[in-house]
């Protein structure tokens, strides 16, 4: 048995030496909420978030992409611009655990099968749910939980550059801007209280939220024919 081990391992890394049309690895970053509540900075990290994703490239220009990443999102109106921001003075903070699906596009053909380093610009979008704490503000502006959570189902759109560092390994870095359905990620529409009374904000937008970060894959698998996509 154990021989038969052995013999698989090397037939496993001998096929894998050249075959790299899976990839998998980890996101590390930074988070920042663009709603309601807080400063309305674009690309301004305020929370860690980390996370871990999974490509696989069809092509030398698109990949199907999914990812889980873990984060905090802070909103603060006292680090706002807006003077009446600064003078009604919420915050929050909540954890967010986010799902996202779809594929990703390279600007110039990224063949991992070609010999020495490549790079690339890319972009990335699909749909994203993301599982945040419910909660709203009293008048007084005191912060209230609900104790449920929702899940508020978005759109990343995702820039970014990559490129391989070794033969197995991509690194990347993106900035990358989630428009979400949910107008409740900030608090300004309770999710089960009174939606008349306690709401407040622009009704007529939703919130956003922003992962920066850099990500580390590892490409392994059999090596496709990219010929027949």
């Amino acid at each position: 048995m154990r021989y038969l081990f052995l013999i698989f391992i090397s037939i496993f890394f001998h096929q894998n030496v050249e075959a790299q049309i899976y990839e998998i690895g980890v996101f590390a970053g930074g988070s920042n909420f663009i709603g309601d509540v807080g400063a309305t900075n674009y690309i301004a990290p305020n929370q860690a978030a980390f996370g871990a994703l999974l490509k696989w490239n069809r092509s030398p220009r698109h990949s199907f992409r999914a990812s889980i990443i873990f984060s905090e999102l802070e909103g603060n109106d006292g680090k706002s611009d807006d003077p009446r921001r600064k003078q009604r003075g919420y915050n929050f903070n909540t954890s967010l655990f986010e799902i996202s699906a779809g594929m990703e596009f390279t600007f110039w053909e990224f063949d991992l099968h070609e010999v020495g380093m490549q790079g690339t610009p890319y972009l990335y979008t699909g749909i994203s749910m993301a599982n945040h704490g419910n909660y709203y503000f009293l008048p007084n502006g005191e912060y209230t939980s609900e104790n449920t959570n929702s899940w508020a189902l978005g759109i990343p759109m995702v820039l970014g550059y990559k490129s391989t560092i070794t033969d197995h390994l991509i690194l990347a870095a993106e900035i990358g801007a989630r428009y979400t359905f949910s107008d409740e990620l900030d608090g300004s529409v309770p999710d089960s209280r009174d939606r008349a009374t306690l709401s407040f904000g622009n009704t007529n937008s939703t919130d956003w939220y922003v992962f920066s970060g850099i990500t580390l894959t590892y490409t392994f698998g059999r090596r496709p024919c990219y010929c027949n996509f």
